[in-house]
């Protein structure tokens, strides 16, 4: 297993992280993700840690807070032996308490998150959506506090704009608080936005990238192809309403390739997406999902091998597509791309 360090920070984290997305398996979301309970849990973090990967990532709102007591109970004994990342801010009930990044909302939610996961610590906090409603001063004092009360050791956003990470930064830098270090972000061949805007910033700020769905919502498991319905066992029958959209010529444009890439490098269809992702900038960690210890053993086969320069880029050119505004004169406009020699 390979490790980089997390954006800016000292933190080693692995490559492939382990998505705790799949424990416990409550509402119709997280139950079309997976049903897995402490025992099982246990069993795919055993074959986790024996193959180095180290960073477990869950969030509050993840089945109503089922998937932190599972996977506490699973790491119960070898807390010292990985890396807890959890997350918080998305709405956990109906109370005006219950969502958001307020100073009371983040130190409630955090005391709540430490005893489901039975620790005493989180090793990265990310907060999971940004909160218009709230300060972003207060809520950098808030994680300010956390920090210095050892409760929290690094901290993070997933889904957050450009200018709302940039701003926050500033903040941070001007008073002395925590700086983000990682962003948990959507990421995949059929899903390229964060290179627009995000990827840019996080070269720019040392903001290390953690990738929430590398498989674009289910769609690059290998068992979608061009002209055949979709297979009954997808779990995309009852989550595609959630997911990020992609156009279908889009979709199986990349899925020829991937399946070309597939015959060449005798790979799977899931091992060659992961392996591009683990190729772009700000990339320090893939997270991984998986209902099974087959699927696990799977994508924890996208490491110890590359992709060559070729494939590279006919899978980029696959997946490329035309950014919005402001972005797209740099890539068509003479005068624009001159400004920006190196796009990424």
């Amino acid at each position: 297993m390979e490790y980089r360090n997390l954006g800016a920070s000292g933190l080693k984290v692995p490559v492939l992280s382990f998505g705790a997305a799949t424990f416990g398996g409550q509402g119709p979301l997280f139950s079309a993700w997976g049903r897995s309970d402490a025992e099982e849990a246990r069993r795919l973090i055993d074959i986790c840690l024996d193959a180095g990967v180290t960073l477990f990532d869950t969030a509050d709102v993840y089945s109503n807070g089922a998937s932190e007591e599972i996977l506490g109970a699973a790491i119960k004994g070898r807390r010292d032996k990985l890396l807890i990342s959890t997350k918080t801010s998305l709405p956990m009930g109906d109370g005006p308490f219950d969502a958001g990044s307020s100073r009371h909302r983040l130190l409630g939610a955090i005391d709540a998150s430490l005893r489901r996961l039975g620790t005493d610590y989180i090793d990265l906090l990310q907060l999971h959506a940004f909160d218009a409603g709230t300060p972003i001063a207060e809520v950098l004092y808030a994680l300010d506090v956390l920090v210095r009360a050892g409760k929290v050791r690094y901290v993070g956003v997933s889904n957050f704009s450009g200018w709302q990470v940039m701003k926050s930064l500033d903040l941070a830098e001007r008073h002395g608080w925590p700086r983000y270090v990682a962003h948990q972000v959507y990421y995949s061949l059929v899903g390229r936005d964060y290179e627009w805007e995000l990827m840019p910033v996080g070269l720019d700020q040392g903001v290390g990238a953690l990738v929430w769905s590398p498989l674009g919502w289910g769609r690059l498991t290998g068992k979608l192809r061009r002209g055949q319905p979709l297979p009954k066992d997808s779990r995309l029958h009852e989550t595609a309403q959630w997911g990020p959209p992609v156009e279908d010529e889009r979709l199986y444009r990349v899925i020829d390739v991937l399946d070309e890439v597939a015959d060449e490098t005798g790979k799977s269809v899931p091992q060659i997406a992961i392996a591009w992702l683990l190729t772009r900038p700000t990339v320090c960690s893939v997270i991984v999902g998986a209902r099974n210890e087959v699927q696990l053993r799977d994508n924890l086969g996208a490491v110890g091998w590359s992709l060559s320069e070729e494939q590279i880029r006919r899978l980029d050119a696959a997946s490329d597509v035309m950014p919005a505004y402001p972005y797209y004169p740099y890539r068509t406009q003479a005068g624009f791309a001159r400004l920006n020699p190196k796009p990424v």
